[in-house]
């Protein structure tokens, strides 16, 4: 463990800035565990269905606080592609080339889950098992994909927004909400929040590339901004209290992003600002430092995989006698909520066994080919965690 901690240290560079490696690590592990405690498979006779504790159970409310992460995950995206595409600039490098690199390693995994699960899909047909329990398991599998479509399509604008003020997306979201919520508007309009809303920290990100929104005072105001108007708009204007959509209700925070999902993401910004520093000083600890660099070489399995990780454990505990609580069960108290906890451990080990299967397709062909000559003995920096490795993520 020492000699792994050494290698991902030595092979890090200088520059780096640890800390927003940091917030993204928080981000996707943070979405991980939110679908694992909002997310259950329900047994009802030979289907499976899908439900959330939060229908049944308000009180987990601030659950969707903690583990709604996203916002986070793009102010990192932000500042981090909008300075690769300068430094790309700066070295000639075109725009076409430069975005084909950074969509060959969103979309190269991606290929790989679907490729799997068309056979897994297609044998769940063929040996008899229920249309519902089928659209289930798929659209679980299936619905994380909507973020990474976004981020792609912010990175492809990166040149167009990489100098927008954050303000201009998020006066689109006040309107948006206003033609929907109080003219009556068509609920199609929302979806253009859907690129709007997330613009937003993106935006802030660009912005803190260029040197902007660097100080504790931003992080502040954004933190205690957002705050008080979070809490204005679920208290006096009818917004839902909890961050993640929620079957059933109304209105959805997430499907569409809403106002009230917008500047709660602004608070969450400015407590992830507010945490640079603090964070710099504990990455310098290599043991610390090397946790984050190997959930960051690891992201785009751990998000993709995280899914069928907990299908896979909630299918193998079928051949159990009977439903099992936290996992097979209604989701409306707290012993489910207990018993959910419980299954955690489980479900990460199957996510280590989809990581250790899959994340060969997120290292991208040049490091795979890489891999085959260590194979055949040839000599390679830091292996088997190569300088290129830690720096291209």
């Amino acid at each position: 463990m020492r000699e792994l901690i050494r290698r991902i240290d030595a092979a890090t560079p200088a520059g780096r800035d640890r800390a927003l490696d940091a917030l993204r690590a928080f981000a996707i592990l943070g979405v991980v565990l939110g679908h694992w405690l909002v997310t259950a498979l329900v047994a009802d006779g030979g289907t499976l269905r899908g439900a959330s504790p939060l229908r049944h159970l308000p009180v987990l409310t601030p659950v969707s606080w903690v583990f709604q992460t996203l916002a986070v995950f793009f102010l990192v995206s932000g500042e981090v592609t909008a300075r690769g595409y300068a430094t790309a600039r700066a070295r000639g490098t075109s725009y076409g080339r430069w975005l084909g690199g950074r969509l060959s390693r969103l979309f190269g995994p991606v290929a790989a889950l679907l490729a799997v699960w068309a056979v897994v899909t297609g044998a769940l047909v063929a040996s008899g098992v229920g249309a519902v329990t089928v659209q289930t398991l798929v659209r679980l599998v299936l619905s994380p994909l909507w973020f990474l479509l976004v981020l792609a399509g912010l990175t492809a604008a990166t040149p167009l927004v990489a100098r927008l003020h954050p303000l201009w997306p998020l006066t689109v979201v006040l309107h948006i909400d206003v033609a929907r919520f109080g003219l009556g508007g068509p609920a199609w309009l929302g979806w253009v929040n859907v690129a709007a809303g997330w613009l937003v920290p993106y935006c802030l990100g660009a912005a803190r590339s260029r040197g902007e929104a660097r100080s504790r005072w931003s992080g502040w105001v954004l933190l205690l901004g957002g705050a008080a108007a979070t809490a204005a708009l679920v208290r006096w204007a009818g917004y839902p209290a909890a961050m993640v959509g929620v079957p059933g209700a109304a209105i959805s925070n997430l499907n569409p992003p809403t106002l009230a999902a917008v500047t709660f993401g602004l608070a969450q910004c400015g407590a992830a600002l507010l945490l640079l520093g603090p964070l710099r000083r504990a990455l310098r600890r290599p043991a610390a430092w090397a946790a984050v660099a190997l959930v960051n070489l690891s992201a785009m399995t751990i998000f993709l995989w995280h899914q069928t990780a907990m299908m896979a454990v909630t299918a193998a505990a079928l051949a159990a006698d009977g439903p099992l609580p936290g996992l097979h069960t209604v989701p409306d108290g707290p012993d489910w909520v207990a018993a959910r906890l419980t299954w955690l451990p489980a479900f990460a080990v199957a996510l280590l066994a989809c990581r250790a299967v899959f994340h060969r397709y997120e290292r991208g062909r040049r490091a795979r080919d890489a891999g085959r000559g260590r194979a055949r003995g040839r000599r390679a920096e830091h292996p088997p965690l190569r300088r290129a490795a830690v720096g291209r993520w």
